[in-house]
C-alpha cells in the first residue's frame, strides 16, 4: 500500500510529519500557468494563508505566482521566500497598524479594503511615509456558495467586504484622500467550492457593479475574485490535480472584462492540498464494545480539520497489505473531538503501521497547535528525502 510514498525513507523519522510531493505540486502549478496563460490578463496569486511552510512558498515562487496575504507574518514570510512585492496583495478585515506600515514599507501591489475606518488609517500611516497606497475595495456580493457554512465568505450575514450598497460612498471617499489610490475592486465568496455555477453567480454580480460603475464613468483597472476552487478529498490518487481549465474559462467566458483590465485570482487549497500528506504512526488497536479504534500518535493539533469542519480526508494504511478492517481513526488529545475519521476501511492495521491523511496540504500544518504542551509537526519535501 506504499502508493506514492516512500515508506523505507519514514522509518526512522518522528511521527507525525509532514509530507509534501514536490513534484506533484510543481505538476500542479504547471497546471495553473498552462490554463491562466490562455487568457489575456489572469493574475494568479497563492493564498499564503492555506500553507506557509517555506520549501513550499520557495517552489511556488519560482512558479512565479504572486502572493496573497491575509497578516502581516504572511507578508514577511512571502518577502522572505522571494516573492516581489509588486505581486503582494494584502487582504483581511482587521489589518493593525505594524501590518499596514509593513506593507507600505515594502511597497505592496494593493491593499484590498474592507471598510471606510480602515481606509482612512491606510490614508493617514501612508502620509506619514509620504507614500500613496493602492487599494482595491473588497465587496460582498451576497453570493451564496456551495460548500461548508463555516468557509463561506460572499454572504450578507459575514464579517468580511463592504456592502454593495456603499459602493460608490467608498470610492468618492477614497478620491478625497491624498494618499490611497483606488485601482479594483475585491471579491471572495468562500472554499472549497466545486460547483462553477458559485462562480458564474460571482461573474453576473461582477457584471452587474461594473455596469454600475461605468454609468458614473468609473473605470476599474484591476478585478479581483478571490479563490475558492476546491479539491477531491474523496479521490486524491484519481484526481490529485483540479480542474483549472473548467475554473479559468468559466471566469473567462462569463466575466466581461474591459479592454486592459487585469483579472487577479488568489488561490490556496487547489494549489496545495493534495501534494501533502500528514503521517502519524499507529500506537494502539483498542477494542471497543462495538467498534475497533486505531489510535495513532497524531491529533487535532496537528490536523484540525476534521474536527473544526467534520472535513473529510482520506486515510491510508501504506504498511499493510493486508485485508481491510472496520475502524474508528483518533488521536491522543485529551478531548472527543480528537477524530480523524470513524468507520473507515483500512488495511488490517497493527501497532507500529504507518497511516497517511491524505489531501493535508492545505489548512494543515499552517493550522497546528500546541495544545496539551505537543510539539509542532514538521514539514519535510520529497525532493530532501
Amino acid at each position: 500500500m506504499k502508493g506514492i510514498f516512500p515508506v523505507d525513507k519514514f522509518a526512522d523519522m518522528r511521527t507525525p510529519f509532514y509530507y509534501y510531493d514536490i513534484d506533484l505540486l510543481r505538476k500542479t502549478l504547471e497546471a495553473i500557468n498552462d490554463e491562466a496563460r490562455r487568457h489575456e490578463g489572469f493574475c494568479v496569486h497563492y493564498a499564503i494563508k492555506a500553507n506557509a511552510n517555506p520549501k513550499v512558498l520557495r517552489v511556488i515562487r519560482q512558479a512565479g505566482l504572486g502572493a496573497d496575504c491575509v497578516s502581516g507574518g504572511e507578508i514577511e514570510a512571502s518577502i522572505k521566500a522571494g516573492f516581489p512585492a509588486s505581486k503582494i496583495v494584502y487582504a483581511g478585515v482587521g489589518k493593525s497598524d505594524w501590518e499596514i506600515n509593513l506593507g507600505l514599507d515594502n511597497d505592496i501591489f494593493c491593499f484590498n479594503v474592507e471598510s471606510i475606518p480602515e481606509l482612512e488609517v491606510i490614508n493617514e500611516l501612508a502620509a506619514k511615509k509620504g507614500k500613496v497606497a493602492n487599494v482595491a475595495f473588497r465587496l460582498n456580493p451576497n453570493v451564496g456558495a456551495h460548500t461548508h457554512a463555516n468557509i463561506t465568505t460572499g454572504l450578507a450575514e459575514n464579517k468580511f467586504g463592504i456592502a454593495m450598497r456603499d459602493m460608490f460612498d467608498v470610492i468618492e471617499k477614497a478620491d478625497s484622500l491624498s494618499n490611497v489610490s483606488f485601482v479594483g475592486l475585491h471579491f471572495h465568496i468562500g472554499s472549497q467550492i466545486l460547483d462553477m455555477g458559485d462562480f458564474q453567480a460571482l461573474c453576473n454580480r461582477v457584471n452587474e457593479l461594473q455596469q454600475q460603475l461605468e454609468s458614473r464613468r468609473i473605470i476599474v483597472k484591476h478585478i479581483n475574485v478571490g479563490g475558492g476552487l476546491g479539491v477531491d478529498y474523496e479521490h486524491p490518487n484519481r484526481v490529485p490535480i483540479p480542474d483549472f481549465k473548467a475554473y479559468f474559462d468559466t471566469f473567462a467566458k462569463r466575466l466581461k472584462l474591459r479592454p486592459g483590465q487585469t483579472l487577479h485570482f488568489e488561490l490556496g487549497r487547489a494549489v496545495v492540498a493534495q501534494c501533502g500528506s500528514l503521517l502519524t504512526r499507529t500506537l494502539y488497536i483498542k477494542e471497543g464494545a462495538t467498534k475497533k479504534f486505531a489510535i495513532v500518535d497524531a491529533g487535532f493539533t496537528d490536523l484540525i480539520r476534521p474536527a473544526l469542519y467534520q472535513a473529510y480526508h482520506k486515510i491510508e494504511n501504506i504498511s499493510s497489505d493486508e485485508a481491510p478492517e472496520t475502524y474508528d481513526v483518533v488521536g491522543p488529545i485529551c478531548e472527543s473531538t480528537d477524530v480523524f475519521a470513524k468507520q473507515i476501511d483500512l488495511n488490517a492495521t497493527k501497532r507500529g503501521d504507518l497511516l497517511a491523511i491524505r489531501s493535508a496540504g492545505a489548512y494543515g500544518e499552517i493550522m497546528a497547535s500546541q495544545y496539551n504542551c505537543r510539539p509542532l509537526p514538521v514539514g519535510y519535501i520529497s525532493d530532501e528525502l
